[in-house]
């Protein structure tokens, strides 16, 4: 299995002896998606967490009006997924779809007890990542509400210049809470005071 990229992301923070990384690795799933695949789609229960190995994917919301609502994005060492389902095991509120062809490893919702119960390094683990994944969801609230659509882009752009570089003007906008338009605009003034 692929699973060297997760050893490479888990190393730092904690560490497995050569049992534990083959009990884990007994536990997980590779898979390979290809552009346009759904992870999991709005209304269905997310049985997996997903560590991104190669790829880009996007979250997003869809509302009643077929509008799409870009939430997040996740490209290597990223993990992706709707976390809320997953810890919750009801339907989920968002889509994960590929924007490449993507490959994951996959943390089954039954199996992650079990991780947990003999590698209990796993359980701390896991709680940093929602822990960082909570944080950064607040501070993107408070950056919607305080930073006028320049910044926010000017902030995206400095923070993501890997991702932007990776996915479409419109869904960057839509991530933004702009339309692509406004995004056009933004950019052209920035092009004309450089």
């Amino acid at each position: 299995m692929h699973i060297q990229p997760l050893l490479d992301y888990i190393k730092p923070l904690i560490d497995l002896t050569p049992e534990e990384e083959a009990f884990l690795e007994s536990k997980v799933t590779y898979r390979k998606y290809l552009k346009g695949q759904y992870v999991i789609q709005q209304g269905d229960i997310s049985k997996y967490e997903c560590f991104v190995v190669s790829g880009c994917t996007k979250m997003f919301y869809l509302d009643a009006e077929g509008q799409e609502h870009a939430v997040m994005f996740a490209i290597e060492n990223w993990w992706t997924g709707d976390m809320g389902s997953f810890i919750s095991q009801t339907p989920a509120d968002y889509n994960v779809q590929c924007l490449e062809n993507t490959e994951l490893i996959l943390f089954p919702f039954d199996d992650l007890e079990k991780l947990y119960a003999k590698i209990p390094k796993l359980e701390r683990l896991f709680r940093q990542i929602v822990e960082r994944a909570f944080v950064a969801s607040q501070k993107r609230i408070v950056r919607n509400f305080s930073l006028t659509a320049k910044e926010r882009y000017m902030y995206f752009k400095t923070q993501y210049p890997e991702i932007e570089e990776r996915i479409p003007q419109y869904l960057v906008a839509s991530f933004l809470g702009i339309t692509k338009e406004f995004l056009s605009k933004i950019k052209s003034q920035i092009a004309t005071e450089n």
